[in-house]
């Protein structure tokens, strides 16, 4: 071992002729461990905030989307669908219709999305599992059922026990062919579920046939999108780009790509709040520069005697930059491991509860090795960083004089 490294090491873990110096040490090693359990936490709480809403939204969202790069439909034939299955990796596609429109149940009224679906929806997209009361439903046979999200369900205040009453649709008549035609467009549903994800579609869509908005709309079999499944094997990038082979002027989006807006808000909270926690650690760092300092004044006598046995003076800062190195190490060490304490704590018997939610009943929390190294570079470059004065007054210290 380095012979500044081991002196680091027995001035760190040594008797200090003041025992104010081992209680300022053993706060600055303190602060370091809750601030960096603090900080893999912060990020830990985030990864599972972003895994949970990843998950259900993945459920109304499908694994790639075809979407018109101009305009909001575009015209798809069945032999095109057809060609389109028969790339490697395509399991399911759906073809979906998405319009603007006014909900009235029970003269309450919403605005919101009406999304028309066909058969193959289903088997493109988990809905059917997100179904929170009652069944997932479209189309029997000539009639014509909804399923709208939860939270637009209760801001009108809906009753699928109520087969009496219907959800009016109101969709803005695009042209009007005489002047005594009205504005909307209007049919009846009735409502047989609440799907909910706990995202904006929950308070903004109802689900229903493709085949009740094409003849509300009369859209001679345009849409606004395809939906497709991909198989567990299937390479997304060359999918894509066999789509785009197939099809000119439309965007092709996965599941990221689809809440993009969304997740990159996420990200920048989740990020801002590590900078947040990082000005914390570097408030703590000063009970480092506290303590070094301490120390410096405690083995002057040592320091002027290895300088008169030839230390040079960087000899003298790295030795107390090592010092400095060691209390942060420390800290980092307990840091992570009463974090990884805390995250079995709260996945498994979660302590702290989440109210107003149905979803989850705790906080989620998810580790990941990355965040581990981001938090340790941070916390030791500020480490680093608070060492550096006290290692500079130390390197100024002179050697002993002798008196002749």
């Amino acid at each position: 071992m380095n012979l500044y490294t081991d002196i680091a090491r027995r001035y760190l873990f040594s008797k200090k002729s003041t025992n104010a110096i081992n209680i300022i040490t053993g706060i600055s090693v303190l602060g370091i461990s809750i601030g960096t359990a603090a900080l893999i936490l912060i990020l830990s709480v985030f990864n599972g905030f972003e895994q949970l809403i990843k998950d259900m939204v993945d459920n109304f969202n499908p694994d790639l989307k075809v979407i018109p790069v101009e305009g909001k439909r575009f015209e798809v034939s069945d032999s095109l669908v057809s060609q389109l299955l028969m790339i490697e990796g395509i399991d399911k596609i759906s073809k979906t219709l998405e319009e603007v429109a006014l909900f009235e149940y029970d003269g309450v009224q919403e605005a919101g999305f009406i999304k028309g679906v066909d058969d193959q929806y289903v088997a493109v997209t988990a809905i059917d599992s997100t179904i929170r009361q009652g069944q997932y439903l479209v189309k029997d046979g000539d009639q014509f059922y909804g399923v709208p999200g939860y939270r637009l369900a209760r801001n009108l205040s809906m009753n699928i026990d109520d087969r009496l009453t219907p959800i009016n649709i109101y969709l803005p008549r695009r042209k009007k062919t005489n002047q005594l035609q009205r504005d909307f467009i209007t049919r009846e549903i009735m409502p047989v579920g609440f799907f909910s994800i706990e995202s904006e579609q929950d308070n903004q869509y109802v689900i229903t046939s493709l085949d009740l908005i094409d003849q509300m709309l009369k859209t001679k079999g345009s849409i606004s999108a395809l939906e497709i499944k991909l198989l567990p094997s299937a390479y997304e990038d060359e999918v894509k780009e066999a789509i785009s082979s197939h099809m000119a002027g439309v965007e092709i989006q996965n599941r990221y790509e689809q809440e993009e807006t969304y997740f990159k808000v996420m990200k920048i909270e989740k990020w801002m709040s590590f900078l947040i926690g990082s000005l914390m650690i570097i408030l703590i760092a000063f009970n480092i520069i506290g303590s070094l300092w301490m120390i410096v004044l405690d083995k002057k006598k040592d320091i002027s005697i290895l300088r008169s046995m030839g230390s040079t003076a960087s000899q003298i800062k790295e030795l107390f930059l090592k010092e400095g190195l060691f209390i942060t190490i420390l800290g980092c060490i307990f840091g992570v491991c009463l974090a990884i304490l805390i995250y079995f704590i709260q996945a498994y018997q979660g302590i702290i509860s989440m109210s107003g939610s149905h979803i989850v009943e705790a906080y989620p929390i998810e580790l990941r090795l990355w965040d581990f190294v981001i938090v340790v570079i941070t916390v030791f470059f500020i480490g680093y960083i608070a060492s550096i004065l006290p290692a500079k007054k130390a390197a100024r210290i002179p050697a002993l004089i002798r008196e002749e």
